[in-house]
């Protein structure tokens, strides 16, 4: 059996949350492939809300969900996370963790926010939570890993000497306070015994379910423009959401994954720092804002809001290689009589162009070019099937279809996981990504 990838096909905050609460009914094991807890997963549930961060969305469904070795993870925030499933009703017996992901240690959380402060205006926008430096440590081969829980012996010796430098910086560069290694390791040894049954060989776990024929789900988080190696670089996260990272971030070969759905609002939202070509200007920001709640789960931060890009929805389907998209949101744009959307950029010589600049200088200065769509002012919140939705609608899908080449089998009409149309059921759409 495939697996298939549901990926962030904007700045993240698409609602790949609620897309794979909505398929993990139909999956058997759904896998968190890389990031940490910057990244929140909102899932509506029978008027219920919940706000997840290191957790699978599967986990609300009952789905095996894992957290695979791509992500970077804050024990006491995932403990945290575990306990206030279990107080609301929900089991998290089946949560595996890959002992070979990375823990985000004190240092790590002390270090990013001295760094961005210390950037001014400058700072890249991060949200503080230890990710990159974490990713860092990891890179560098000097990282803590979930697995080195189980051995305390292990662990202190790894944290005494991480310290030697983490202390010299944080004391010498930032004027900050030494950590203790001891009252980590007094901190860390708790949160392991909580941790401890469900740390797992998650690539064995993956695999052996791939085996026995079963659906497999992987998600990543954030979005495709926030990749360290093809986002708007530096304003990107420390790892790769893109779909070929999945793989790798969870311990599968690639040629295990057959369907790739990207995930995309009817219009697009930048949280942090960097530039955003389709950024609304004046009220119209504000009102999308509030129709949408476009405010972070993680961090509360308001989200900038922009017309549609399809320059770069183009972009995140070849770099993806999408075959089917899930359009979300479009109950967002039903006041709005006329909708912008950007089918071009102008670069700073004049010249316009389809393609996303691959060049920083060109994209930074690039301002969009519009074509203007009709809007259908019509609420569309208890419409259940394309055929009934207004004209408008459709023409608006069809044309984003038309753009990217890739077939929108996904459309969210509100917030609640009902909400939702699936072109040609759940099922065709897991078992080929919306080309069976």
């Amino acid at each position: 059996m495939p697996a298939t990838v549901v990926v962030g096909a904007q700045w993240g905050d698409e609602g790949k949350g609620k897309i794979v609460d909505l398929l993990a009914g139909n999956s058997d094991v759904v896998c968190r492939y890389q990031g940490g807890p910057n990244a929140g997963h909102t899932i509506i549930r029978e008027g219920e809300r919940f706000a997840l961060h290191h957790i699978p969305s599967g986990i609300i469904s009952g789905a095996v969900s894992v957290i695979g070795a791509g992500c970077v993870v804050n024990p006491e925030q995932l403990v945290a996370e575990l306990d206030g499933l279990e107080g609301r009703g929900i089991s998290t017996s089946r949560l595996h963790l890959s002992g070979n992901a990375h823990l985000i240690m004190p240092w790590h959380l002390l270090l990013d926010g001295a760094s961005e402060k210390a950037l001014g205006r400058l700072q890249i926008g991060t949200t503080r939570r230890g990710i990159g430096p974490a990713y860092a440590d990891k890179a560098a081969r000097v990282g803590v890993r979930v697995q080195d829980l189980l051995d305390p012996a292990i662990m202190r010796k790894k944290i005494e000497l991480a310290l030697i430098e983490k202390n010299a910086v944080l004391e010498r560069i930032f004027d900050l306070d030494p950590l203790e290694s001891d009252r980590i390791v007094a901190d860390l040894i708790p949160l392991g015994e909580r941790l401890s049954s469900h740390i797992v060989d998650a690539s064995l776990l993956v695999d052996a379910a791939l085996r026995d024929n079963k659906r497999v789900l992987l998600e990543g988080a954030q979005g495709t423009l926030l990749d360290l190696d093809h986002g708007t670089y530096p304003y990107v996260t420390s790892s790769n959401p893109l779909a070929g990272s999945a793989a790798t971030g969870v311990g599968i070969g690639p040629t295990r994954i057959d369907g790739v759905i990207g995930v995309a609002k009817a219009y697009i939202t930048r949280v942090g720092e960097g530039p955003f070509p389709t950024q609304i200007e004046g009220a119209d920001q504000e009102r999308v804002r509030e129709l949408g709640q476009e405010f972070g789960t993680t961090t509360g931060r308001e989200r900038r809001c922009g017309w549609l890009d399809l320059v770069a929805l183009r972009f995140a389907a070849r770099v993806n290689g999408l075959t089917s998209l899930a359009i979300t949101k479009i109950d967002v744009l039903s006041t709005f009589a006329e909708l912008p959307v950007c089918t071009t950029y102008r670069l700073p010589d004049g010249s316009t162009t389809r393609e996303f600049p691959a060049h920083q200088s060109d994209f930074h200065g690039a301002t969009p070019v519009y074509e203007q769509l009709p809007g259908w002012q019509t609420d569309v919140e208890d419409i259940t099937s394309l055929a009934e939705l207004p004209q408008n609608a459709r023409d608006y899908l069809a044309f984003i279809q038309e753009h990217t080449e890739v077939p929108v089998t996904v459309v969210g009409t509100g917030a609640g996981r009902e909400q939702v149309i699936v072109e040609g059921g759940l099922d065709a759409l897991l078992a080929g990504g919306g080309n069976s």
